[in-house]
């Protein structure tokens, strides 16, 4: 993301994105003397009337995250469309990470920003081998804009960087070739692990979680008082038959205080038997954790 940033925002200037799931993204912002204004969320779909009210004199971009991690939402084309608009109202670049664009479920559609018409040199896209390639730790990827001045930046940045290790550019070269039945079984296999993860996580008693559209991730609310607590007294303090289940706190994916108090991130990327052990033990854990709530 630097590339874009560094190239086309001068400091202060604002990026606005909807969703909570972009520390890293975050993190570089701050770095650069940028103004980073988060969109919130109703039940994770896009609030356009809340990004509108963001925009001012000073923004440039609206970045993305689709299928969304953490949430697993999947937007919409119709949601993608209702960006496309704003940013051609206000001549935004609409920067879209769709890294998880290959895990979409129940024959949903991924509606790609790169199909919006009439907005060439206003649409970025961020791939990555890691993720769809299950290929975590290459760090190889793509991005991808018809705004010739976007890649000539783009093309600069890299050139004046340390390349990838040689086996990760060979990997991700043979990778390229993975034909479609391959994806095929990986989806399959990803909404049975959802399946099993949602429902029994719901099946608890004070546990909510929605169904995710795509990715490997679901958002769950537990009956807690503090998710960074909680995690850490699993790791630390609790055990079922020799075994513990280690989440990922949602407070760290949102920017407002408070929020995610009582969340949790959790990736179905075990086997469906080794799910349905940690959501057991998970259920277990709640049971007897001290600052359980009702």
């Amino acid at each position: 993301i630097d590339i874009a940033v560094r190239t086309f925002c001068e400091k202060d200037e604002n990026i606005v994105s909807p969703f909570p799931s972009f520390v890293a993204y975050y993190l570089a912002g701050e770095q650069l003397g940028l103004k980073l204004k988060i969109s919130r969320l109703k039940d994770y779909a896009l609030d356009l009337d809340d990004m509108y009210k963001l925009i001012d004199g000073k923004t440039k971009i609206v970045f993305i995250s689709n299928p969304n991690n953490p949430t697993g939402y999947l937007y919409s084309r119709t949601e993608i469309e209702q960006l496309g608009t704003l940013a051609k109202r206000y001549n935004l670049f609409l920067l879209a990470d769709e890294v998880y664009r290959e895990f979409c479920y129940e024959g949903k559609e991924h509606f790609s920003v790169m199909r919006l018409k009439g907005l060439d040199d206003n649409l970025i896209m961020l791939d990555s081998v890691s993720k769809r390639y299950s290929a975590c730790g290459l760090r190889i990827g793509a991005i991808v804009s018809r705004n010739k001045e976007v890649m000539q930046a783009a093309l600069k940045f890299g050139q004046a960087r340390l390349s990838p290790p040689t086996v990760g550019q060979v990997a991700s070269e043979a990778a390229v070739d993975t034909p479609k039945e391959y994806f095929e079984k990986v989806e399959a296999e990803y909404v049975n692990r959802r399946n099993t993860v949602v429902q029994l996580l719901n099946k608890i008693a004070g546990v909510h979680c929605p169904m995710p559209g795509g990715a490997f991730y679901c958002f769950a609310s537990l009956p807690i008082d503090d998710a960074d607590r909680f995690c850490q007294w699993l790791l630390e303090s609790f055990d079922y038959e020799g075994q513990t289940v280690m989440l990922a706190p949602a407070s760290g994916f949102y920017s407002t205080a408070g929020l995610g108090k009582n969340e949790a991130r959790i990736a179905y990327v075990l086997n469906e038997d080794s799910l349905k052990k940690a959501i057991f033990c998970l259920e277990k854990a709640l049971q007897v954790y001290p600052g359980r709530t009702h």
